[in-house]
């Protein structure tokens, strides 16, 4: 079976860590795995959207998620959320962290933070909604709500609870690790 995650976020908020989590539980389990990143203005708080494909079953040549393709799309910011419902299949999977960033032409007063973000998320799809930032926070970093996201996701794909520490532990700082795991749990037990 093909999975097809698309990531998005803004830069900082560590969906690049997030992708290669996935890739390497994807690896380290024998399946085909792409992964293509877009940064845009990643660093300076633009737009951040990976793809993520991960097959047990197919070869897998293209890196890209066509719109319409994405099973799930792991949302970090709420209007990224809204900003990649096209990339979510019909009977797709939304989880979005409610956090809500601000991007420049808000924080200039050019444009206006739309209110209703997760109001058109359960409109249009189901969603998995939750505050993966006091999550991270509760368990030592708000830094980790990433690996909070994670831990969502992580039911939704066939890789064991040790799998997923493994492959925590293989790409995250040892002084983050335990961290990481504890945010990495409570997105697990939600």
């Amino acid at each position: 079976m093909t999975h097809n995650i698309v990531i998005v976020g803004v830069g900082g908020q560590g969906t690049l860590l997030a992708s290669k989590i996935l890739g390497y539980i994807g690896l380290e389990n024998g399946c085909d795995v792409r992964v293509s990143e877009v940064h845009g203005m990643s660093q300076r708080g633009g737009s951040v959207v990976t793809y993520v494909r991960i097959s047990d079953t197919d070869k897998l040549y293209s890196t890209i998620v066509e719109q319409k393709q994405a099973d799930i799309v792991l949302a970090f910011e709420s209007l990224e959320a809204v900003r990649a419902l096209p990339y979510l299949k019909d009977n797709g999977t939304m989880i979005v962290n409610t956090q809500e960033l601000m991007p420049m032409p808000v924080i200039t007063g050019a444009a206006k933070y739309p209110s209703d973000c997760l109001f058109r998320l359960h409109e249009a799809c189901k969603v998995i909604e939750l505050d993966a930032t006091s999550i991270a926070a509760e368990c030592g970093t708000f830094k980790a709500a990433n690996v909070v996201l994670i831990g969502v996701l992580a039911k939704s794909l066939p890789f064991t609870l040790e799998q997923w520490m493994n492959a925590i532990e293989a790409n995250v700082k040892p002084k983050f690790i335990d961290i990481n795991k504890s945010a990495f749990m409570r997105g697990y037990q939600l």
